[in-house]
């Protein structure tokens, strides 16, 4: 292709930057505009400082200064724009990436749900749900024939067994009685007799010996 072509925009259309590339290059060029409003802000600040200093003194040179204070800071407000412009725009990149990255979540989502669900049919699952009520209800009816307790015969009778167990009562009550009616009388246990004498008692304090033995003395005496 010749090069009018190239140059009039009819060669191959270059292929456009990424989200990711484009915000890496909108940070890079908001650092650039930040460095030059600190520039600008120091220039006016000097540009200031000039025309204060020369002042009644030198009209023209302080007259010079403000002219050029003024330029800086439509500059400075020009920058300003340009970069609050900068910010926007690659904020509403950073929406719009993460925008399509949680619809292509909720694509893949939504599709893997489908594949999930492909061979399942609704009324395959209700009658898989019956045959599972079903089932349950089965066990159960067997679990509670396991657990039923199992008679041999005919059903015994609570007041029958009552009926019984009371004549068997009065039976033995009866042979008690009878057997207290046979026993002998038993001879009456022999208790040893009293002594008659005094029995020795522990030794006495001394002078109830000695009363002791004049009233024994007094006795053999009469």
């Amino acid at each position: 292709m010749s090069g009018l072509g190239r140059l009039f925009g009819r060669g191959k259309k270059e292929k456009g930057p990424t989200p990711e590339e484009a915000i890496q290059k909108l940070k890079e060029t908001e650092k650039i505009l930040i460095k030059k409003q600190e520039f600008l802000e120091q220039k006016i600040q000097q540009e200031l400082q000039m025309a204060k200093k020369h002042g009644i003194k030198n009209k023209r040179a302080a007259l010079q200064a403000l002219r050029r204070k003024k330029r800086l800071e439509q500059q400075l407000a020009q920058t300003d724009g340009t970069l609050s412009t900068l910010e926007f725009q690659r904020e509403a990149i950073e929406n719009a990436t993460t925008n399509a990255e949680v619809l292509r979540t909720m694509e893949l989502a939504a599709q893997g749900m489908k594949k999930a669900y492909q061979d399942m049919d609704i009324d395959k699952v209700d009658e898989l749900m019956a045959d599972i009520t079903e089932q349950q209800e089965v066990a159960q009816q067997i679990s509670d024939a396991i657990s039923r307790p199992v008679g041999f015969g005919d059903v015994v009778d609570e007041d029958e067994l009552l009926e019984e167990l009371e004549e068997l009562e009065q039976e033995e009550l009866a042979r008690d009685l009878l057997t207290v009616g046979d026993k002998e009388e038993e001879p009456p246990v022999e208790l040893p007799s009293v002594p008659s004498t005094h029995l020795p008692v522990g030794p006495a304090p001394e002078a109830d010996e000695d009363e002791a033995a004049l009233k024994q003395l007094a006795e053999w005496v009469s």
